[in-house]
């Protein structure tokens, strides 16, 4: 057996890659990662305080960062590392969201994964605008032209 590193196989493989998932099934798939782990987890610590700079690297072992790192598929998909600037480009997190789903100051108590999850989904509802319009449609008794 030839051992090879992973740009050696790369070059080699005949790869067909995998329709990219949307963002609305990355945070999907994100929360389904953070309902599955066990016990606390590890919140950013006061991220509003970090420089721009140490803000993108922040990142910390069993983070909701590292949950979604660890998964094979989103690594597939796209997402470079567990540290916070990649984690909020990929799942296409504003700052703002970043910090509310993800910093200490945020949680009273113990950070869950399931607790994390539900703020995942919750933006997920929202990163799909076609649902709201036509729900405004709707009231309005428009149609689309």
């Amino acid at each position: 057996m030839k051992h090879e590193s992973l740009d050696q196989i790369r070059v080699k493989a005949d790869v067909t890659p995998a329709v990219p998932l949307t963002q609305r099934q990355r945070l999907e798939r994100w929360a389904a990662l953070l309902e599955k782990a066990d016990g606390p987890m590890a919140p950013l610590y006061r991220i509003e305080y970090l420089t721009p700079e140490e803000r993108l690297k922040a990142r910390g072992d069993h983070t909701p960062l590292a949950v979604a790192f660890a998964d094979p598929d989103l690594r597939a998909d796209g997402l470079k590392s567990d540290r916070l600037g990649d984690v909020m480009a990929y799942f296409g997190l504003n700052a703002h969201e970043a910090h509310h789903m993800l910093c200490d100051c945020h949680y009273h108590g113990t950070m869950t994964g399931a607790g994390v999850a539900k703020r995942l989904r919750s933006k997920a509802r929202f990163s799909d605008p076609a649902p709201l319009w036509a729900f405004v449609r709707s009231i309005f008794g428009l149609r689309r032209s």
